[in-house]
């Protein structure tokens, strides 16, 4: 089981955490992949990120 590292709730269920997806450009420039911020719903600090396939 895993935990915040901010509150130290239990991130168990997929509801503990919150995928939210980022602005993806930069500049003049759309990027082709989404940008994703993985944070906890308890206490709102980001867990982690990551990028997912292209845009449609």
């Amino acid at each position: 089981m895993a935990h915040c590292p901010e509150c130290n709730a239990d991130l168990s269920e997929k509801s503990d955490v919150e995928f939210v997806e980022m602005d993806a450009t930069a500049g003049f420039f759309k990027a082709s992949k989404r940008f994703y911020l993985v944070a906890c719903t308890h206490c709102g600090v980001a867990i982690g990120s990551g990028v997912a396939g292209a845009k449609a």
